[in-house]
């Protein structure tokens, strides 16, 4: 994971900020480089409106300058990156360029009073990009992950370096990974086959009869402690349908670890 996107501006200044300083520590740990992300509106181009434009970017660009100047890079790389309009689209334009390992984007509030536990541009990029996404909880503070715990329907991984993200994880940290395999009333025998590259990832294995993954998940949670909790979006199934909409409810689904979703686990 040498290239690391983090949209700021999402959520409230401190917030972002936290993110912004988890990003960098993590950042620091595998080597990588961060490019910190927010958008400007551009105006039409037409006339002298190009330099216009011009200008916009730059006050994008200073924008996030202040912000960096209250975090500590730790000798870190960390690249302002102002993009232009819509976010959904100008960050997959972006990675066909530059080829970015992952996004990271800050939950919701964990106030009670806030429903959410993604609000709509987050859910739209979770939903809508191939790129792994690692979601940090409000003003959580980076810590060396000792303890993974990755929970999955099935052991079934069609698609290629799916697990990449985690395996860099499991070579920089070298925490104990459990694998916790729910089984919901879909469950096929055919489940129970596991990919050899997955298989050999884990230092031990518990199966669970649940109604959804997030309820195994919830089960499980204290007795693992986990300091990261890593699940697989497929097109079918509890996640699938649970990231239908944008946004995402924490009565549906909430983590207060960082959460690891990798994409492109598809059957």
């Amino acid at each position: 994971m040498k290239n690391i996107l983090v949209p700021l501006g999402l959520s409230e200044n401190s917030v972002s900020i936290a993110r912004l300083q988890y990003v960098i520590d993590f950042a620091k740990e595998l080597g990588g480089t961060v490019y910190a992300v927010e958008v400007f509106k551009q105006l039409p181009r037409s006339g002298s409106l190009p330099s216009v434009n011009k200008t916009l970017k730059g006050i994008s660009a200073n924008t996030i300058e202040e912000k960096l100047t209250v975090v500590d890079k730790k000798g870190v790389d960390v690249i302002p990156l102002p993009l232009e309009n819509d976010l959904l689209e100008a960050i997959p334009e972006f990675n066909l360029k530059h080829s970015i390992d992952l996004i990271v984007l800050g939950a919701e509030s964990d106030d009670i009073k806030n429903p959410y536990f993604l609000g709509e541009t987050s859910g739209s990029l979770l939903k809508k990009t191939e790129i792994p996404v690692l979601i940090i909880p409000e003003n959580y503070v980076f810590k060396p992950i000792a303890k993974v715990l990755m929970a999955i329907k099935s052991g079934i991984i069609k698609k290629q370096n799916t697990l990449s993200p985690i395996i860099e994880i499991l070579n920089t940290f070298s925490p104990e990974m459990k694998l916790l395999q729910v089984k919901t009333s879909d469950f096929l025998p055919e489940d129970m086959e596991f990919k050899k590259d997955l298989a050999t990832l884990i230092s031990s294995y518990k199966s669970s009869e649940n109604a959804t993954l997030f309820q195994g998940v919830l089960e499980h949670l204290n007795e693992n402690n986990p300091d990261l909790l890593c699940v697989l979006r497929r097109n079918r199934g509890f996640f699938g349908k649970l990231w239908e909409d944008n946004k995402v409810l924490k009565k549906d689904f909430e983590s207060r670890i960082p959460l690891l979703v990798l994409k492109g686990a598809t059957y």
